[in-house]
């Protein structure tokens, strides 16, 4: 009995120096006040391997945000998903609230079409931002309405990650890397070091500098697209140490992709390698594959995976991309281009020279059809009759031969 009674005094003790030391209290599941309809768990939990105060609502269905108004002061982390909010309004945590503790936000697969410029305030602390799997729209070109905010996340001051796998609607054009960066541009993110743009079905980037103005980006996660090469700038990235090219389009990796890529993993003072992942890809088992393998043998360049890399041949087959054998492509020389090139604009130049003088004839005989008419008609009428009478004199003429 006594032994009992002093375990429940040490854990009473305890208990209360946990209180004392912790400078919010803890919350059980389930108490988070009534705005939140108890469909939501606060209190102490285990993320990212440490704990932290966690606000959990996860496939709620709510259809607005105003439980967010209420957000208990302490809260570190907040996972709000699985609700229907298409449009997130102004001051989505309030206009007055202090979260100077909140980190982390994860508002992944609600629904969102449109964040507006003033949405989020108070969180200048938070570092990750996750908006995964939503239907996010940011064209000024849209039909209906502008969903272009240049200043979407021009108050996450000191934000580290942004997760946009899957984030924007399937119809997005091709200028949506010149709304990114326009957005990238006014928000601020100079200290954002890992951007998530997976399963967006990106086939190029318009803007070739449309991360540029990240210039402290060391991830960048490309993976799941449409990209057939390298068609924007990385060597502005000067601190990147992962790209992410898997399962995408490319057949093949151009000679301007790879010295890219050997400028960007040769700058000076690097403080580790540059690593890409390219798995997945359905390169093509030819001559190009030269390229990539000449590569390999003298980049800095790590290629994630390398064993795991396969060509595609016609017949479905998939070979290891380092044991395939091919000869080296045809190059035609310098000056066998050039010629070809001379020759083929000699030739159409020609041929627009004689449709534009055949033109001006016909014009200038259609313009003056009347004067020619004049000319042409007395000669005409006198070469008839000269026919009609030769005509009749050989009539006339004896038969000499029978």
């Amino acid at each position: 009995m006594r032994e009992k009674n002093t375990k429940m005094w040490a854990l009473r003790y305890l208990s209360a120096v946990i209180l004392i030391l912790t400078p919010f209290p803890i919350v059980n599941g389930g108490d988070c006040g009534a705005k939140f309809q108890n469909k939501c768990s606060c209190g102490l939990g285990e993320y990212i391997d440490r704990m932290q105060y966690i606000v959990n609502c996860t496939n709620t269905g709510f259809r607005d945000t105003t439980m967010l108004q209420a957000l208990p002061k302490q809260t570190e982390v907040l996972i709000w998903t699985g609700n229907y909010v298409p449009e997130l309004p102004w001051n989505v945590f309030g206009a007055i609230n202090n979260l100077d503790n909140l980190t982390i936000i994860d508002m992944s697969n609600n629904h969102i079409r449109e964040i507006r410029g003033k949405s989020y305030h108070h969180v200048s602390n938070v570092k990750r931002l996750i908006l995964n799997h939503n239907n996010l729209s940011i064209s000024r070109d849209d039909d209906e309405f502008n969903h272009h905010h240049p200043r979407v996340f021009s108050n996450f001051i000191n934000l580290m990650e942004l997760h946009l796998t899957n984030a924007f609607s399937d119809n997005s054009t091709e200028e949506l890397s010149e709304d990114l960066h326009d957005i990238f541009v006014n928000s601020n993110l100079t200290k954002l070091t890992k951007l998530h743009l997976e399963q967006n079905e990106i086939k190029k980037f318009k803007d070739k500098r449309v991360f540029c103005d990240l210039p402290s980006i060391r991830d960048l996660h490309l993976g799941d697209n449409l990209l057939e090469e390298i068609n924007f700038d990385i060597l502005c990235l000067s601190h990147m140490r992962f790209l992410d090219l898997e399962r995408n389009k490319f057949t093949q990796m151009r000679k301007a992709d790879l010295y890219m890529l050997d400028m960007l993993g040769n700058i000076p003072k690097r403080d580790t390698d540059l690593i890409v992942d390219l798995t997945y890809n359905q390169l093509a088992c030819d001559c190009t594959v030269n390229n990539i393998q000449e590569w390999l043998t003298k980049t800095k360049v790590k290629i994630r995976n390398l064993d795991n890399l396969f060509c595609y041949k016609q017949g479905h087959k998939y070979q290891p991309l380092l044991s395939v054998k091919y000869n080296k492509c045809h190059v035609q020389s310098r000056d066998t281009t050039i010629a070809k090139g001379h020759t083929i604009a000699l030739v159409f130049l020609s041929v627009v020279i004689l449709t534009i003088l055949l033109t001006l004839v016909i014009t200038a005989i259609y313009i003056n059809r009347n004067r020619i008419k004049k000319i042409v008609n007395p000669v005409m009428t006198n070469v008839s009759r000269k026919v009609h009478y030769t005509t009749i004199k050989d009539d006339d003429a004896p038969e000499q031969y029978v």
